[in-house]
This record gives structure tokens, sequence and C-alpha cells, in this order.
């Protein structure tokens, strides 16, 4: 059981994650040419928001079975994903969203940087879950 929750939980990251990071990225160039790539852009980034949800709950539930719910890394990253998730929900879809209402220009320099600070936040979990840090079975 415990290995199925560990793909279950990696194969969300690569499929849930990985559309949103690539999404973010994009959004603000193609955005400032207007059009139906940056529309499309930014509803992969909320369709895709909402079934990340899953990250987390196969990761906690990973997490218990393997016993490790209070090591150090597992908070370390569980913080930092609830980071990714407010930089994504409050900073990133609603000026996605003004940017498709004609501020296109304005938003674009914050749009990048609220997009590598998501993909910078994602690739510290991931050398966090790779590495574990004080790792060490309860």
């Amino acid at each position: 059981m415990t290995k199925l929750l560990i793909t279950l939980h990696v194969l969300s990251v690569i499929l849930l994650i990985g559309p949103i990071a690539v999404a973010v990225s994009l959004f603000p160039r193609y955005a400032r040419q207007g059009g139906e790539v940056a529309a499309v852009l930014h509803r992969i980034t909320k369709v895709y928001a909402i079934g990340a949800l899953a990250v987390p709950l196969f990761g906690f539930a990973a997490a218990g079975a393997l016993k490790v719910t209070d090591n150090q890394w597992v908070i370390e990253s569980t913080i930092l994903t609830v980071v990714a998730a407010v930089v994504l929900a409050v900073l990133i879809v609603p000026a996605q969203r003004k940017a498709l209402a004609g501020e296109a220009e304005q938003l674009a320099g914050r749009l990048s940087a609220f997009g590598g600070v998501f993909n910078l936040l994602w690739l510290v979990v991931t050398v966090l879950m790779v590495y574990r840090p004080g790792f060490h079975r309860g």
C-alpha cells in the first residue's frame, strides 16, 4: 500500500503540478500577445490547481504509511506546498485574470516573478523529497 501511495503522489506531482508550472511560466509572454493561447494557459492553471489538491493528500497518506509525518523534511515540504498554493491562488490566478481583461502589459513582469517563485518553491520541495534531511523512521 505504501508503494502505491508514493506512486500516486509522484504521478500527481508530475501530471498536475508540471502543467501548472509550464502554464504559469508561459502565460506572461502570451498574455502580452493577446489571444486564445493565454486564455488556455489560464484555464490550465485554474483547472489543474484544483486537481493538484491530490498532491498533498497522497503525500500525507504516504508519509503516514511510512510513519514520517513528524520528520523535518515532511514538515518543511508541507509548509512550502502551502506557500506555493497561496502564491498560485492569491497572486497568480487573479493576476492572470486581470491580464486577460486588458492589463497584460502592466502585469507581465509581476506574473513572471510570481511564476518564478511558484516554480522555485516546487524545486525546493522536490529537493527536500529526494534528500530528506534528518530522515529517520519512527
